[in-house]
């Protein structure tokens, strides 16, 4: 299951929200009436620069700070791609890849830099002929990442996919990685490798842009803003998700054990 940006946009259960209201609004007993109003208004906020601001500061609290990675240090590190803005002509097209994907790498490369002899997994299978995972390699390599450090995950399609499928890599990755991603991605990116028999330590890629501007704009719906608040929704309803896979392949788990 996945849940597209446009049906957690603040934006569209607003409108959603005011056309049932707008339909049933003489039969509907009052308090269901206030209680749609509330909603409503709250949906408006959360299209604001201040509300959005609110909204994704309760998904990066969930990172982890990279000081509470416990010793020894881990030497595999796990980058997860971000996509593209456009589909790529080539695999070294690097315009190619998304603003996300590209700070993934930076950071990803930054990190082995201060572990050079780590193992590089870049992991994504986004897109068609020329999976995403295949110009964030040759970037790295680009950076004087050398090739036998690199490899590629380019199967999944979504994260549980990218947790999954690097488990299943041989040789078998190390079971404490660094993960690298966004910091709205992280928390659900983390339960996703917890799940499947990971310690992860986080590894932002950047940091998530912290409050708003302080000027009469900030408690106006803004573009920006609804965006931010639809992949903060995005992420909650993924992590959700992700814990109830989770639990369903905890139980499983007993059953296959020979």
């Amino acid at each position: 299951m996945s849940f597209p940006i446009y049906a957690t946009s603040p934006l569209s259960w607003a409108l959603v929200l005011l056309v049932l209201l707008a339909l049933g609004w003489h039969g509907l007993p009052g308090a269901v009436r206030w209680a749609g109003i509330a909603i409503e208004v709250l949906l408006i906020a959360l299209m604001t620069p201040l509300g959005a601001a609110g909204l994704a500061h309760l998904v990066v609290a969930r990172v982890p700070p990279v000081q509470s990675c416990a010793a020894p240090t881990p030497t595999t590190i796990v980058v997860l791609g971000g996509g593209f803005s456009y589909p790529p002509r080539a695999a070294d097209d690097y315009g190619s890849l998304s603003t996300e994907a590209l700070q993934r790498v930076f950071a990803g490369v930054a990190l082995w830099q201060k572990i050079p002899d780590a193992r590089l997994v870049i992991a994504g299978g986004g897109g068609g002929r020329i999976r995403e995972a295949m110009p964030m390699a040759n970037l790295a390599m680009r950076m004087d990442v050398p090739a036998t450090a690199v490899e590629i995950e380019d199967q999944s399609r979504n994260t549980w996919q990218n947790a999954r499928n690097v488990a299943a890599l041989s040789p078998p990755v190390s079971k404490r990685i660094w993960l690298v991603s966004s910091p709205m991605h992280l928390p659900r990116a983390l339960d996703a490798f917890r799940a499947w028999g990971f310690k992860p330590c986080a590894w932002p890629s950047g940091a998530e842009k912290d409050g708003f501007d302080l000027w009469l704009g900030a408690l106006v719906p803004q573009g920006g803003a609804i965006r931010r608040s639809a992949i903060a929704f995005h992420e909650l309803a993924g992590s959700v998700e992700y814990k109830f896979l989770a639990r369903r392949q905890a139980r499983r788990a007993p059953a296959q054990t020979p």
